[in-house]
């Protein structure tokens, strides 16, 4: 990992909760805009297939925003292949 010659600044890395997302949501005037996900400051983004609840090693629960793409364009693709055995 590069050593940082300034500190990330706390807004970063905080996060935010459910409620704190909602609302900031809320504030676009147009409700039927798609939801994207980016991890590049918007140079890529993918839609969001599924909001998930987890866990960690310490059985804390958190809110997952999940994209499937990748899932289902390699090992879903190799299970539709599967015989079905329950027929």
């Amino acid at each position: 990992m590069k050593k940082l010659k300034h500190p990330i600044p706390e807004w970063v890395t905080r996060g935010k909760t459910i409620k704190q997302l909602i609302k900031e949501l809320e504030s676009f005037e147009n409700q039927d805009l798609e939801v994207r996900l980016s991890l590049n400051d918007g140079d890529t983004h993918c839609c969001i297939s599924l909001v998930l609840k987890g866990f960690d090693d310490k059985n804390n629960q958190y809110c997952v925003l999940s994209n499937s793409e990748s899932y289902h364009e390699s090992e879903w693709q190799d299970f539709m292949d599967e015989p079905d055995e329950n027929v």
